[in-house]
């Protein structure tokens, strides 16, 4: 039996930006900031965490002029 083409995954997709973090996750980065204490605080309804992919900028090249 064949699979389905939607079903399928690409070769990269687990290595991909995921926009949703998991539950360890969030708690490491909440403890970063200092939003949870792992002693007192509850792990089970953790507040939402913003989870971006920075933006790479492309480096300029310099133009080397020809010296006289």
């Amino acid at each position: 039996m064949s699979l389905h083409t939607s079903l399928k995954t690409k070769s990269g997709a687990l290595r991909q930006h995921r926009n949703v973090l998991t539950r360890a996750e969030r708690i490491v980065a909440l403890s970063e900031v200092e939003h949870f204490d792992g002693s007192s605080d509850s792990p089970l309804g953790l507040v939402k965490v913003g989870h971006r992919k920075p933006k790479v900028k492309k480096k300029v090249k310099k133009v080397e002029s020809e010296g006289s």
